[in-house]
């Protein structure tokens, strides 16, 4: 062996190449010296690829496809071509080349004769060129970015990052679909679509993929009943006598087996001692001899092999049978930890059936898999196949190996997820299961059984799954299997990807391919080998295995890397020191002589990977520098070690001990200890996985998950130890040395080994207690290690603060732990000795012993002379024992309250518990270490004393032994209140709910509560369907309220709102009952209407006067809808007796006395008077003043007020401090957001909220600066209703629209409803004058500021000028733009029906007027006689145009109907005088100057064209509302110039009756009127 290249200095501390070929004790490996470190080789027939650190690649060997080529290069040359670009990973095939760069990018170079290359009609490829991988699925077609690449002899493999397989070249060992070969362009393989694909490896004529298992999302995929190739059926059904036979004998012409979607079995494997294909038939009259056969000849006798025969089965069976029971009777001792061949043979006999008759027999291997798996479930089978795990003596390994592949699960596996996972791949098949027979079921004799998952799937917690490597992984393999090289128990070439069962489960992180055999490296550091073994390159027989085996590796040996070249095998191993070993077996090169026996290579120090390609071997070391290099391979080691030992205790100590004969509570604790320990097994095989890789390509401290991620490992161990802690406390150990004795007999030297026990005949329990707590001791490892690596860097850099944070972290754990086992055996050692019959109460798998007073002096206060009164701490309880009884009270619900007492010297503690105080003494003071308990906690508890909480059960906050905070208090009976709680009683914001038995349903109440009553605004639903929603004081209605009777709410059959007093109606309110159509505005008393009143129906009628009892019994005043008026006596609802007047609508009226019933017939004594039949008798008109027998505004809803001044902390209105008002304005706005914290609030409102949070200024002198503000606050205050006035506003809009809405929208109701907004506008307007007492009262004066000096005399030397009016406070003002829109429609509604007629007369009028165009209106207007000719002229120039003039003025006077205060109409009458003007002005180019005898026809233009439908109402809402200090103003004046406007109809009316309109003759005539 010669140096290759040699250059004085170079390669530096990383990525030492040393090369050599074969093996012999002769060997000495040569270092190649390189400028830089190599990250990466790949190795072909006779030539290598290396990439070195910075993404340079060189080449060396022999490369034909170079133009000039030497016989050999003598030192490696840098491929120029790639140049600018960063390597990232690079492939040797056996004569070609691949690259991935850094954007994902594919290179490829060397022999392209089978399209190996990618690049169309090329037979090689001198330098690397791009090849694209184009995914055409996509529109427009994108390139797909790569992983990593993968050569063989005449294909190519590359990964995506999507992680799917793309390949190309020539072979079935594409994996495609494809019968025209090479194939040029990449494509994707679809067989493995979908499936996530970790690496992928090319044999000569072989692919090798590892694939991530599904989750458990992805099992349960739509069966596959026709073959993907040929579209034939894959299952045919036979009906027998008693079962169904269900065959999947189909064979495709393309080559190919079922998929594992579509096949049903696990792949064969021989049986014991076998030497023969394991796929060959063993049955006595079918066994072929030949152990070589052809693909094609194995083919077809598979196809064409007979049905064996049935009594051949069946005596086979029971000779099987026999034996299995035969060994279940052997003791576990004799039987060893070996494989259970009767086991074994089961499923050869049911593989062999299948590839020799091409038909399986699914009810017979139904009931086969059945007893395999009872099989496995016996203590002894599960003792015989728990073996196999590292630490087994080398003999045994060679004993087991056939064994171990044979059946489906290595020694370290979980047997019982193999066999739920084999079922599950059963039960996917239409009808397979259902369609067994049922006798064969009962034959099999399943016992039930208990599956504890001992490997989960799916990571070993959620947050490791995507941080960490997973572990579970499948092989699939494709390609040329003449030499078995595929793992599928035949010599038959795949065209597509199949899945090699046998390996599922074994964890499998590495595969590797050489030229015609197969390499698979699982987490637990075992080689499983097939394929040719020509050489000795499988490593553990000489005829070829066409099954994965286990290679044959001393005690001890742990592989982390593979690599295999054309006829030999590296492995990179730990051994007993840190330094990695390099093994070597296959194919030696000295003098063409071969060796076919592993022998141990030369050490070479601190190897990372090796690789193995042709006949050469590579290994690639680093330097120890600082130590770092040994203290990252000690990490990895120790790491691989461990997980190791935890998988040899898993699968030969829990795994057995899982099915022992213990007690329920005992076994639930078991199981939750096995899977607790089988999470952190699996986290730490994830993590030596990941410290693995880093070791074969970064070995940087930032690739260390545990840094980032040591959450994850904390938890874990916690788990495990709180796990642990509850099985020692309840004495599992104990429980569990019968069984453990019965399994491993009275000299246990496996557990004593695996617990690393030096004791003499030591005893079982400590035994399995020093076994299952060695893991604890692993993570004083860890802050060890770290430390070690954390001391090879700099104090001051980052990488030591991160490796020394982790430490801490970890010796933190590592002596709380300590600290927890400690009480752990503290508590088990108190309950061995804790006398009596308490313990089975008491004893609880989470309680810890904190002290008990057996040795202190702590006395009961007051006990009696011979009491026995015994206090025992737990974490969780503090018990007192009186002779036989125990009272045991939580301490969550427990206080502790010191009491100093000076006259003795004793100290005493007052205990505080729900219901009672007990007081107990220490008699001899001792110091300590005192912890304070949080005062306020979340605890739950059952009141069992008498009285309104008894057998309640309150979960939520605590304070001083009561209920305080938000809680839930559930009662027996199913009553239930969540809320807030104050020293023990509801108090608060809450929910309660009551059932009601007759009802079946619940009430519902949700509101405020106070003293354990439900005090405040809260909504009541009642069982019956009655909803009500106000006011509670004492548990009862009391203030403002509504009741909604009724099924259902929207439809609700009456409607009352208005005042209550201890749960009735009581004070002025509203009632609508809609059932009769009538609504009732009055006071009641006690449910009963009582005082004065007014009602008014659906029909039209209205009345107003006493009520008694509930009828109208007094005094009162009748309408009807054609305004005939009775006024007198009543006696009932609608029940005239007595003296009285009745008026008819003409005029005409009836003095005397009335009997009967309103619209039903009277009885009348008395006279009859006309008025108006003579002149003289005019002045006896009768006019009906309404609003005399109703309810004054004053007096309604008196009780909305009075909440609004309790808020504000008044006892009567105007009486209480002003600064706790606003205190309490304050406390409603926070309180009301964390009432209810989930409501959504708008941008806005939540800037409202912002701004009222703020309290404005409310002392001092008013200004128009601060009245403004003011103005505004109210604004604000009254936009939500968190705010008091908000609220107000809100319940004065309710009750607003509930008594004039509806049937209240009655024209006689329109003077009270204007008084009712007047009244509103005058107890505000006092609300507003307490908050801020500086304001002026009505109709005070705001004076301007006083001016300064110099403004003085600036104003002196001015021109005199008016004095600036001060500004006039008015409630109007202030208050109506914030009120009158929200009650606008109710109020303008009844004025429209109040003026109705006069509205109806002068539309008329508007109509008939607004034909005529702007020439002949205007000149009937005689605007002609007032505006200038020059005007006239030019705005009167077409005689038929119309809205053509004052257009502006008109669209401006229109938008009177879309205010709502007077103060806006006021406003907009204002802006069209001013239009007027300004038009006018525009005409004339001067100054003009209006009278009112020249404006009034102009303005009367304007308001024709206007066209207002309810000019009227809106005359008289302005003239109602206006405020008073405008009257006489610039508004008042031009309100009556509009006023007049609308008067003018009754001229209008004379004014049609006359001749047209364009005869000036009778134009000049009327407009003289």
């Amino acid at each position: 062996m010669s140096v290759l290249f040699s250059e004085d200095d170079g390669g530096g501390e990383r990525g030492l190449l040393h090369t050599w070929r074969g093996y012999s004790y002769s060997v000495t490996p040569d270092r190649l010296l390189l400028p830089r470190p190599v990250l990466q080789v790949a190795l072909g027939s006779r030539h290598g690829i290396l990439l070195l650190e910075g993404g340079q690649v060189y080449s060396f060997g022999e490369l034909p496809w170079k133009q000039s080529q030497m016989p050999e290069l003598a030192k490696p040359t840098l491929e120029s071509a790639l140049s600018g670009q960063r390597v990232v990973a690079v492939a040797a095939g056996s004569f070609h080349c691949g690259a991935v760069t850094e954007d994902g990018g594919v290179h490829m170079w060397g022999d392209n004769g089978a399209g190996q290359c990618g690049l169309s009609g090329l037979s090689t490829v001198p330098n690397p060129t791009p090849v694209a991988l184009l995914d055409s699925n996509r529109s427009p077609p994108q390139t797909v970015p790569v992983l990593e690449v993968s050569c063989g002899e005449r294909h190519t493999l590359a990964l995506s990052v999507q992680r799917e397989v793309w390949s190309w070249g020539s072979g079935c060992q594409l994996g495609l679909n494809a019968s025209v070969f090479p194939v040029w362009k990449p494509q994707k393989v679809e067989h493995l679509a979908g499936r996530c694909v970790l690496q992928v490896a090319c044999g000569a004529s072989h692919s090798l993929a590892l694939v991530r298992c599904p989750g458990p999302q992805d099992v349960q995929r739509p069966p596959v009943d026709k073959c993907g190739q040929c579209n034939q059926l894959l299952y045919t059904m036979t009906d027998k006598e008693d079962h169904v036979i269900i065959s999947d004998g189909h064979y495709c012409p393309l080559g190919m087996e079922l998929t594992e979607d579509e096949g049903r079995l696990e792949a064969p494997a021989p049986t014991q001692g076998l030497k023969t294909s394991p796929s060959e038939p063993i049955l006595p009259s079918y066994t072929s001899t030949s152990s070589a056969k052809s693909s094609s000849g194995a083919s077809a006798s598979m196809k064409n092999s007979p049905y064996p025969d049935e009594q051949a089965v069946k005596d086979y069976l029971k000779k099987l049978s026999d034996t299995t029971q035969a060994e279940t009777k052997t003791t576990p001792s004799a039987a060893g930890l070996g494989s259970s061949t009767p086991t074994s043979a089961l499923n050869t006999l049911v593989a062999s059936c299948a590839s020799a008759v091409g038909e399986r027999v699914a009810s017979t291997y139904e009931a086969l898999s059945l007893k395999k798996m009872m099989n496995f479930y016996l203590p002894s089978a599960a003792a015989r196949c728990g073996g196999g795990g590292v630490g087994d003596n080398s003999t045994e390994r060679v004993r087991q190996e056939d064994s171990v592949q044979t059946k489906k699960s290595s020694s370290t596996g979980d047997i019982r997820e193999e066999e739920a996972e084999g079922l599950r791949r059963r039960l996917s098949l239409p009808g397979l299961l259902s369609q067994v027979s049922p006798r064969l079921l009962r034959k099999a004799g399943r016992p039930r059984m208990r599956a504890v998952a001992l490997s989960p799937l799916g990571g070993s917690v959620p947050a490791a799954q995507e941080v960490l490597p997973s572990l579970q992984t499948e092989v699939w393999s494709w390609g040329h299997g003449e030499h078995g090289q595929l793992g599928h128990g035949d010599n038959i070439a795949r065209l597509q990807p199949l899945c090699i069962k046998s390996l599922n489960n074994k964890e499998v992180v590495r595969v590797a391919a050489g030229a015609h055999h197969s390499l698979a490296l699982t987490a637990q550091s075992q080689v499983f080998s097939w394929g040719s073994n020509s050489s000795g390159q499988l490593g553990h027989m000489e005829s070829p295995s066409t099954v994965p085996r286990l290679a044959k590796l001393s005690e001890g040996i742990r592989v982390w890397d593979v690599s295999a070249g054309e006829r030999h095998t590296l492995l990179l191993a730990d051994g007993d020191c840190i330094q990695p070993i390099i093994y070597y077996s296959g194919q030696q090169v000295k003098e063409e002589q071969e060796e076919e026996e592993e022998e141990q290579a030369k050490e070479l120090g601190y190897v990372s990977s090796v690789f193995a390609g042709g006949r050469r071997c590579v290994a690639l070391s680093d330097r120890n520098v600082m130590g770092f290099i040994a203290s990252l391979h000690e990490l990895a080691s120790a790491e691989r070690k461990f997980y190791c030992k935890l998988c040899s205790i898993k699968s030969q100590i829990i795994r057995p001990l899982l099915d022992s004969a213990l007690g329920q509570v005992i076994l639930g604790l078991l199981q939750t200890l096995a899977s607790r320990f089988s999470i952190l097994c699996h986290l730490t095989g994830q993590h030596a996985t990941s410290l693995t890789a880093n070791l074969r390509r970064g070995r940087e401290v930032k690739n260390l998950l545990i840094l980032d991620h040591a959450g994850i490992f904390l938890d874990a161990y916690r788990d495990y130890c709180d796990a642990l802690g509850n099985f020692q406390v309840m004495g599992g150990f104990q429980a569990l040395t019968k069984p453990s004795l019965d399994f491993f007999g009275k000299s246990p030297e496996l557990i004593q080994k695996l617990s690393e026990c030096s004791e003499e005949n030591p005893v079982m329990a400590d035994l399995l207690v020093a076994l299952f707590y060695l893991p604890t001791r692993h993570l004083h490892e860890y802050g060890r290690l770290l430390l070690k690596l954390a001391t090879c860097f700099e104090v001051s850099s980052s990488d030591y603060q991160k490796l020394q944070d982790s430490c801490s972290k970890f010796e933190a754990l590592t002596l709380q732990l300590k600290r927890k086992r400690k009480e752990v055996d503290y508590t088990f050692n108190f309950w061995k000795s804790f006398p009596g019959k308490m313990t089975d109460s008491l004893r609880k798998p989470h309680r810890r012993l904190i002290c008990e007073s057996s040795n202190k002096a702590l006395t009961l206060q007051n006990a009696g002379r011979f009491s026995v009164n015994w206090f025992i701490l737990f974490n969780d309880a503090l018990v007192h024992a009186q002779f036989s009884t125990h009272h045991i009270f939580p301490l969550a619900t427990l206080w502790v309250e010191p009491i100093p007492e000076e006259d003795t010297k004793k100290y005493s503690i007052l205990i505080m518990i729900p219901h009672r105080s007990t007081s107990k003494m220490w008699r001899q003071p001792g110091q300590g270490q005192k912890l304070d308990p949080p005062i306020s906690r979340t605890a739950s508890y059952t009141f069992y004393k008498d009285g309104r909480l008894k057998e309640a059960t309150y979960d939520g906050r605590w304070l001083a032994g009561k209920p305080n905070g938000r809680g839930v208090l559930k009662w027996p009976d199913g009553r239930i209140y969540t809320g807030a709680f104050k020293n023990g009683l509801e108090d608060g914001f809450g929910e309660f709910v009551a059932p009601n038995k007759t009802l079946n349903k619940s009430d519902h109440y949700q509101g405020h509560w106070k003293d354990g009553k439900m005090h405040g605004l809260g909504t009541y639903r009642y069982a019956s369907g009655e909803v009500y929603d106000g006011s509670f004081q004492d548990g009862m209605r009391q203030g403002h309220g509504m009741l909604r009777s009724g099924k259902l709410n929207t439809s609700s059959p009456s409607v009352f709102i208005g005042q209550w007093l201890q749960d009735k109606k009581t004070g002025y309110g509203v009632f609508d009952d809609i059932t009769k159509g009538e609504k009732f505005m009055g006071m009641w008393q006690d449910h009963q209407r009582q005082g004065t009143g007014v009602v008014v129906t659906q029909f039209g009628l209205y009345y107003e006067g006493a009520f008694k009892d509930n009828k109208m019994t007094g005094t009162g005043i009748l309408l009807s809808e054609d305004d005939t008026t009775y006024e007198g006596e009543f006696s009932d609802d609608w029940t005239l007796s007595g003296k009285g007047v009745l008026t008819m609508a003409n005029g005409d009226y009836l003095e005397g006395s009335f009997n009967g019933e309103w619209g039903s017939g009277l009885k009348v004594t008395g006279s009859y008077f006309k008025p108006h039949l003579f002149d003289t008798d005019k002045e006896k008109t009768r006019a009906v003043r309404l609003g005399r027998l109703c309810v004054c505004a004053e007096d309604k809803w008196q009780a909305v007020f009075e909440e609004c001044w309790t808020q504000l902390g008044c006892d009567s209105p105007g009486r209480g401090d002003n600064g706790k008002a606003w205190d309490n304005i304050a406390v409603a706005l926070t309180t009301s957001l964390e009432t209810h914290p989930g409501q959504m609030l708008s941008r806005s409102h939540s800037k409202t909220l912002e701004s009222l949070e703020v309290i404005p200024q409310h002392m001092g002198p008013i200004t128009m600066e601060r009245y403004h503000s003011i103005r505004l606050y109210l604004i604000k205050a009254c936009d939500t209703p968190l705010h008091p006035l908000g609220r107000l506003l809100e319940a004065l809009v309710a009750v607003y629209r509930m008594t004039y809405v509806g049937v209240g929208a009655n024209r006689r109701l329109l003077p009270q409803a204007v008084n009712e907004i007047k009244s509103y506008l005058n107890r505000i307007f006092q609300i507003v004058r307490f908050l801020f007492p500086d304001l002026p009262e009505e109709g005070g004066l705001i004076p301007e500021p006083t001016p300064s000096l110099q403004d003085v005399k600036d104003a002196a030397d001015a021109p005199l000028e008016s004095p600036k009016p001060s500004r006039v406070v008015s409630s109007s003002a202030l208050l109506l733009p914030v009120l009158l829109p929200r009650l606008y429609p109710p109020l303008f509604t009844l004025y429209a029906l109040d003026k109705e007629r006069e509205d109806d007369v002068y539309w008329e009028c508007v109509l008939r007027l607004n034909k005529q165009p702007d020439l002949a209106l205007l000149a009937f207007l005689g605007v002609q006689q007032y505006v200038p000719r020059h005007v006239h002229s030019k705005t009167l120039s077409l005689s038929d145009t119309k809205d053509a003039c004052f257009a502006s003025a008109v669209e401006t006077l229109q938008q009177i109907s879309t205010t709502f205060t007077p103060s806006d109409k006021l406003q907009v009458i204002q802006l069209t005088f001013e239009e007027i003007t300004q038009e006018v002005q525009a005409l004339l180019k001067q100054d003009f100057l209006w009278s009112m005898d020249e404006l009034f026809p102009v303005f009367l233009y304007v308001v024709l064209r206007a066209r207002i439908r309810n000019l009227g109402s809106e005359v008289s809402l302005i003239e109602d509302l206006m405020d008073p200090c405008v009257q006489h103003g610039e508004h008042g004046i031009m309100f009556t110039t509009l006023k007049v406007r609308f008067e003018t109809h009754v001229i209008f009316k004379k004014i049609s009756k006359l001749r047209p309109l364009s005869e000036p003759e009778t134009v000049e005539t009327e407009s003289s009127i």
